[in-house]
């Protein structure tokens, strides 16, 4: 995995979990919206839409560099629009970050030819 890649797939992993946590913040501000006078939704709506563009452009991104197919692109986008999935993708994308340090590491040392 070349520097390009892994800053993608870095980037990603890094927005994707306080996407998720605006994601709920704005689901328990939208309950309160309407139990209470308390409105915060309009701000945590703009806070949630900037870190969910963000996502999806760097979703994008990673799509392009690492070359995933489309199943996983998939999947990466559709924990993206589910309440709790940003911290799942966050998950997957840090193991796949340790498994790709494990691999070039091997390969440097000759172990595998990966």
């Amino acid at each position: 995995m070349d520097i390009k890649t892994a800053s993608a797939l870095r980037r990603l992993r890094l927005v994707s979990a306080p996407e998720a946590v605006s994601f709920l913040v704005l689901l328990v501000c939208s309950v309160l919206k309407r139990t209470t006078d308390f409105n915060a939704v309009p701000v945590m709506g703009a806070v949630h839409g900037v870190l969910f563009v963000l996502y999806v452009l760097f979703w994008a991104d990673a799509w392009n560099r690492a070359r995933w197919g489309f199943g996983t692109a998939a999947l990466y986008f559709v924990l993206s629009v589910l309440p709790t999935g940003g911290f799942f993708a966050e998950r997957r994308l840090r193991r796949e970050a340790e498994n790709a340090v494990i691999a070039a590491r091997a390969r440097k040392e000759g172990v595998v030819n990966a």
